[in-house]
């Protein structure tokens, strides 16, 4: 469930430092030599924005269907998170908003420098698997007509409070 904070205004990007211009070199390459199962990065010339291709993974409501997430990277990444959001159309979960934004913990109050691109689109695979049912989050309504104006779904106050899909 979310709940827009007051703020309407998306934050303008910065160029990236220069640790986390080595850091997502870094990943990149290793991305190149072993990619997540199920993920295919679309290559371009911006680092600070992945497009990557999702399959859904075999065996689960999702098998044979492919979504885009873009991963926009803060100019302090990997201390900050990464905004990662679905493109159009998103799949239908109860985490993942009309919009494309996603209802994780992980992209939010549970980052850690640690984690990376692949451990987040394991995580988000991981979430679309365990689905039992297609559906919108209960507020899916409210929040997209709350998020006009391209507000940030770092800009939101989630609550974490179902773990089970």
């Amino acid at each position: 469930m979310a709940s827009p904070s007051s703020s309407s205004s998306s934050p303008s990007r910065k160029a990236l430092s220069k640790i986390a211009c080595s850091r997502l070199q870094k990943e990149l390459a290793e991305w190149q030599v072993n990619p997540p199962a199920g993920f295919k990065h679309r290559v371009t010339d911006n680092l600070q924005r992945w497009v990557i291709d999702v399959a859904g993974a075999p065996g689960t409501l999702y098998t044979g269907e492919t979504y885009k997430l873009q991963v926009d990277f803060p100019e302090h990444y990997p201390m900050e998170a990464p905004q990662v959001i679905f493109l159009h159309p998103a799949p239908m979960h109860p985490h993942i908003y009309s919009n494309g934004h996603i209802c994780l913990d992980i992209l939010y109050d549970s980052w850690s420098p640690a984690m990376t691109v692949s451990s987040i689109c394991i995580s988000i695979l991981s979430m679309l698997s365990s689905s039992p049912a297609k559906q919108r989050p209960a507020d899916n309504d409210r929040y997209v007509r709350n998020c006009r104006n391209g507000r940030s779904p770092k800009e939101t106050r989630w609550w974490f409070h179902d773990d089970t899909v």
